[in-house]
């Protein structure tokens, strides 16, 4: 059997399949590689009907180290089937001697090509490879790195990662970097064959002197994993039917995704709104991508043939690195989720609704009100499991606080010794709060994870996570989904992803009002089914 070659590397690759399949933690219907190292999605799309995840991969071991491109398909962004490894570095003189980082699929007049950053010692730069009519086989061009040097003249902090658009009869393309002393930001720039580009400037120059690094909106002296679409769901440079005016006058009528970083370090998922137009953004208004921070970091996205945008994001681990190896795999792919627009110009996040055809064993909870001091424990009792689809319509009145407990784990006289909180809490706004567009009446309050007791593992992350979230009327949509140590949570369509760690197994759920009182409209629970086997192959 092959040893596998890093230090950190110390099984052979059954072992590390072995160790990978037999965690307890590990997310069992979310994408994870098979074994070993996942990040950032990559060149996520649909071609000729068939979803394509490209990813980066490390079957080494779980450690990011000489990634290569992962690929798996599916036929309904559910159940997915591991694929050839697309792309890996080549030989010590290649652009991508040191790894093949992140990138993009475009479909070049019928040609699938991927365009990704080679990592040559410290150097990322711009390659392309295209691939054969079903996406399996891929050649590199030789004229690789298609751009040779970040633009000349400017003090870069880092320079990889793609977007890349075709607008009218010429190719655009940014690429994540920051401007020493300055900011993050993308670099444009547009070409005519995909192999030769012109430096068109600056997109959009952030500002790092802004906030504060540990502040969730701050904007970091890098960007990583640009993206930028049009909030109709379309490309920058053509204007699409969908769920925004995309007319010129609309100021809202493009977004600008961008992942914060800064010296080695990953913050958070960020995006303006805005204008792109005369080769500049034009920002209006910045937001939180995710309110989990780092927990859905590096997104991606696509517009599939039924015209929904889709995107793909990389929970990290909460965990230290040599847990990771222990246990032989680190990384998952988030849900797909559709991007749309609400009513206040923001984004709105909701898992496909393929998600659904994972759910086993439903389970419907009556309506109750739940008031300081009660609880509908008792009432939601047969609710447990370590994989859980979870929807609820709440009615909050206003002061109310609400606790959703999971990942539970209780005493004999029902003390909770582990468990992961989701805490709704609506403003005490008796006048109904302020008035968004539309003169809508839009009472504000916040979703917060509470993850003090999610483990007794004291070396994970347990920090608290939240932000606010549009509550009109009071009422709230929760949509939470629990996938062993991955949680995504939709409230209002505002997400928050997180990891928790529990280590007894327990699976309870419980609801109860610490604050004022709420109505539960509805509570439907579902168990999900698993989406892979055992046997999978570091080299399909």
């Amino acid at each position: 059997m092959t040893e596998l070659t890093h230090p950190l590397a110390t099984v052979n690759r059954d072992e590390l399949i072995a160790r990978a399949e037999a965690d307890p933690l590990r997310p069992r219907f979310h994408f994870v590689s098979p074994a070993g190292w996942l990040n950032d999605p990559n060149g996520v799309s649909q071609w000729n009907g068939t979803y394509h995840l490209f990813y980066q991969y490390n079957p080494e071991g779980a450690f990011h180290h000489r990634i290569q491109w992962g690929h798996a398909t599916s036929t309904d962004l559910v159940t997915w089937s591991d694929q050839p490894v697309a792309l890996s570095p080549d030989g010590p003189d290649s652009a991508d001697a040191d790894g093949c980082w992140s990138g993009v699929l475009v479909d070049d007049g019928g040609t699938p090509t991927i365009v990704y950053s080679g990592r040559k010692g410290e150097r990322e730069l711009p390659c392309v490879a295209v691939g054969s009519p079903d996406l399996l086989t891929w050649t590199k061009s030789t004229a690789n790195p298609v751009i040779a040097a970040p633009p000349a003249d400017v003090d870069v902090t880092a320079y990889r990662d793609h977007c890349v658009w075709r607008e009218g009869d010429r190719w655009r393309q940014l690429v994540g970097s920051g401007i020493r002393g300055r900011g993050g930001t993308a670099f444009l720039y547009e070409s005519e064959d995909l192999r030769s580009w012109g430096y068109v400037g600056p997109l959009f120059i952030g500002d790092a002197s802004q906030g504060d690094p540990d502040d969730p909106d701050w904007t970091g002296t890098m960007w990583e994993c640009v993206d930028l679409f049009r909030s109709d769901g379309g490309v920058p440079g053509k204007a699409t039917a969908g769920w925004g005016s995309g007319e010129p006058g609309d100021e809202d009528s493009h977004v600008l995704v961008f992942s914060a970083w800064d010296d080695g370090v990953t913050h958070h998922p960020l995006y303006w709104t805005g204008r792109y137009a005369n080769d500049a953004f034009e920002p209006r208004a910045l937001h939180r991508l995710d309110y989990g921070g780092r927990y859905f970091y590096a997104p991606q996205s696509f517009r599939d043939d039924s015209g929904r945008r889709i995107m793909f994001g990389w929970l990290q681990e909460g965990r230290d690195e040599a847990a990771s190896v222990e246990a032989g795999w680190s990384g998952v792919m988030s849900l797909p989720r559709i991007v749309s627009r609400d009513s206040e110009g923001a984004l709105s996040f909701a898992p496909v609704p393929e998600v659904a055809d994972l759910r086993r064993d439903h389970i419907s909870v009556a309506p109750a009100v739940i008031g300081a001091g009660t609880s509908v424990h008792g009432v939601i009792s047969e609710v447990s499991g370590l994989q859980l689809d979870l929807e609820l319509e709440l009615d909050l009145d206003p002061g109310a606080v609400v606790r959703l407990g999971m990942l539970e784990s209780r005493n004999a006289d029902g003390t909770a010794v582990e468990q992961t909180v989701i805490e709704l809490s609506r403003d005490d706004d008796e006048d109904g709060g302020d008035v968004g567009r539309g003169g809508v009446s839009r009472a504000q309050g916040a979703l917060r994870l509470d993850r003090t007791l999610s483990s007794l593992d004291a070396n994970v992350d347990t920090d608290p996570r939240g932000g606010p979230i549009p509550m009109p009327g009071g009422r709230v949509s929760l949509r939470v989904i629990v996938d062993r140590s991955a949680v995504e949570i939709f409230a209002n369509g505002k997400p928050l992803t997180a990891r928790a760690y529990p280590q007894l197994g327990g699976g309870g759920v419980s609801l109860n009002a610490v604050a004022g009182s709420a109505r539960v409209r509805r509570f439907d629970a579902w168990t999900m089914g698993e989406i892979f086997g055992t046997g999978r192959a570091l080299f399909p």
